[in-house]
């Protein structure tokens, strides 16, 4: 099974391409959700209201299995695709894609159109920072307080990142780990007493 995944690090924004008076302007975006995904798309309208076309592309899972590009009215398959194509290109997944569009008086025709999306897309991907990032998954473990150590320890030897932790006499923690860990985090605390735990 797979755990890793290429993405980028951080958004890169407003990288300009001119082409016959039309200005393109490539944003993309890590993501994770489709939830993040339209706040981004909202703040790029919000942004450049008077801009012709909010044209994009996105990738969200593992295998990049949600997927979608839009034209965002230029002629269909223009604009969505080959900035999708640039994601299956450099094998990204978990990104958004934007290239805003200021038209500026000469048509650029279908052909000219798929080369600025393409090249703008190129462009804005050349300035990200590409990386690999794993699976996570989030753990969540019910101990007694005396056991606090020993959790930390474990934690701590899987590379666990704590996100919460309550103590009272009984103590919860949620915590990221591994993915690809999963199993062999699962073992030990099955052999642990007292304690109960589940991935959420």
């Amino acid at each position: 099974m797979q755990f890793e995944f290429r993405t980028i690090k951080s958004p890169v924004e407003d990288i300009l391409l001119k082409e016959k008076g039309s200005k393109f302007l490539g944003f993309a975006y890590p993501v994770n959700d489709e939830k993040e995904l339209k706040k981004f798309l909202d703040a790029l309208k919000a942004e450049h209201p008077k801009a012709t076309h909010h044209c994009y592309a996105f990738r969200l899972g593992l295998n990049g299995e949600n997927y979608r590009a839009n034209d965002d009215g230029e002629p269909s398959g223009s604009a969505g695709l080959p900035i999708y194509n640039q994601l299956l290109a450099n094998d990204l997944t978990n990104i958004l894609l934007v290239v805003v569009r200021y038209y500026g008086g000469t048509k650029l025709g279908v052909s000219g159109l798929v080369k600025a999306y393409k090249e703008s897309a190129k462009m804005v991907l050349e300035e990200a920072e590409i990386i690999t990032r794993e699976l996570e998954s989030v753990l969540e473990i019910h101990f007694g307080f005396n056991q606090q150590n020993v959790i930390f320890t474990l934690l701590n030897k899987f590379d666990g990142k704590i996100l919460d932790f309550t103590t009272e006499q009984n103590c919860t923690i949620t915590a990221m780990v591994k993915t690809s860990q999963k199993e062999n985090i699962s073992e030990v605390l099955s052999e642990m007493q007292h304690i109960s735990f589940k991935f959420i």
